[in-house]
């Protein structure tokens, strides 16, 4: 059978992360490879009694359809919480999405024309090129180092592209860096979106989990004309099988995302809204999100312990503040796929760097997740990973 599909498909691969999850299924792998939360995190029996809860007693509500925007209770919470990140928004500005990745697609939807220009930090979130891709952009990928993004770099991209339709950026702990960007970068980053009259999609799904100094504010913040849309997510704070995100935009820029939404799915789910809104409302959701830290803090910790000690010279990575990941580098000589491959033979698993890079290159960089798995399987991957790489170098 051979059907007739668009040529949109031709740009659409299955995820290279997805695809190496299937592989670490098996019991005997160390994975590094997802950016999948610790599920010993989860707040499984609190969910339990509000899922009773929100049934018995209001269980025709949420069994119904209810409006695109999202359940009203929900939208207020999230607007209190947008504080902590120095983002003054009220629930008309708050649009709950199905995932921070649904407002991934509906930005590109709402911007993309085949041949239009994204601008990206590089490397960027792998989901996003893939999100992306479906409407046929061009990628312009900016250089970063510690504090970000270069910005005379990215004002000579604007200068010299006319059609570059928005900045598609992670400020904080960014995936698959690590890194987290300056105030200065931030305040920077507005100015120049300001200047050549260009959008930017700031997506923020690491931003609370932070191990040590300062909470930074959102470029929301520093956002004078409405050009930011800010996306949040529940899933790396509180579990990502309720699939339940949110952006935060002026109102002009809200109601595309309202229209492509309710095109998409309508709604969120109605009862996943209405747990999560009272568990915000009895449960003190910081007391949670430090649970995670103090379980992640320990994990990237030995994580970065073990490297200093098993991996040889040549290999850099980054120290994250924060968030789920760190990233590696090694000889420009070496091929972190084809390490892959190796390291699997040795039952560890991890994502190649080239896979974030929209425009390809970069095969000497790779991505390690310490989120998911324990100190001691940690300590016996990276081990093995070092051993590997060892071996390899010339």
């Amino acid at each position: 059978m051979s059907l007739n599909y668009a040529k949109r498909m031709d740009n659409i691969k299955a995820s290279e992360i997805r695809e190496l999850l299937k592989l670490t299924q098996q019991p005997n792998i160390i994975s590094f490879a997802g950016g999948m939360p610790a599920p010993e995190s989860f707040p499984i029996e609190e969910l339990v009694k509000i899922g009773k809860d929100v049934l018995e007693n209001t269980g025709t509500l949420a069994l119904q359809y209810g409006p695109t925007e999202g359940y009203q209770p929900l939208r207020d919470a999230i607007a209190k919480r947008m504080a902590k990140v120095k983002v003054d928004v009220k629930a008309e500005n708050i649009l709950v999405t199905s995932g921070s990745q649904q407002g991934l697609d509906f930005a590109a939807k709402i911007f993309i024309n085949p041949g239009d220009i994204i601008v990206c930090e590089s490397p960027t979130y792998l989901g996003a090129i893939n999100a992306f891709k479906a409407y046929e952009p061009k990628f312009i990928e900016v250089s970063t180092d510690k504090d970000g993004m270069d910005m005379e770099e990215l004002e000579e991209v604007l200068k010299n592209n006319e059609n570059v339709k928005f900045i598609y950026v992670i400020p904080d702990f960014q995936n698959p860096s690590g890194k987290t960007w300056s105030i200065e970068r931030r305040i920077k980053l507005v100015e120049l979106a300001n200047k050549y009259n260009i959008g930017i999609i700031e997506d923020n799904p690491y931003g609370e989990l932070r191990f040590e100094g300062e909470v930074l504010p959102a470029v929301k913040h520093f956002d004078t004309e409405g050009r930011v849309a800010f996306l949040g997510t529940f899933s790396k704070i509180l579990c990502p099988g309720l699939r339940l995100g949110w952006v935060v935009a002026d109102k002009e820029f809200l109601n595309k995302f309202i229209l492509v939404k309710q095109g998409a799915d309508l709604q969120s789910s109605t009862i996943s809204q209405m747990e999560v809104a009272k568990f915000l409302e009895i449960y003190n959701i910081d007391q949670h999100i430090q649970k995670i830290i103090d379980i992640y803090k320990v994990r990237r910790d030995v994580m970065i312990k073990t490297m200093e000690e098993e991996f040889p010279e040549g290999v850099s990575f980054t120290y994250p503040e924060g968030g789920l990941f760190t990233w590696v580098v090694l000889p420009e000589y070496m091929n972190a796929r084809e390490l892959a491959l190796k390291a699997l033979e040795q039952n560890v698993a991890y994502v190649p760097g080239g896979s974030f890079f929209p425009n390809g290159g970069n095969e000497n960089t790779f991505r390690l997740n310490y989120s998911n798995m324990n100190e001691e399987k940690i300590v016996e991957g990276i081990k093995r990973l070092g051993k590997v790489i060892k071996e390899s170098m010339r």
